[in-house]
């Protein structure tokens, strides 16, 4: 088994990374262009800060050509 530590991001953390709104987060993820959140409870979903930090990686090279 790999020895991996990963974080996972709650909304807050989310927004406050990559500069989104909620309604902007969720529509991404409809457009399946958005790491797609985890759910953890009924009412609590977060995500993994590696495909956060991927995602934005991604935009940035896509911005730089």
């Amino acid at each position: 088994m790999k020895n991996l530590q990963q974080k996972l991001l709650r909304l807050p953390e989310v927004k406050a990374t990559t500069g989104l709104s909620k309604s902007s987060i969720y529509s991404r993820i409809s457009e399946g262009t958005f790491p797609k959140q985890i759910p953890l409870g009924p009412r609590l979903v977060v995500w993994v800060e590696s495909d956060i930090q991927n995602w934005i990686s991604e935009q940035v090279s896509a911005a730089r050509g």
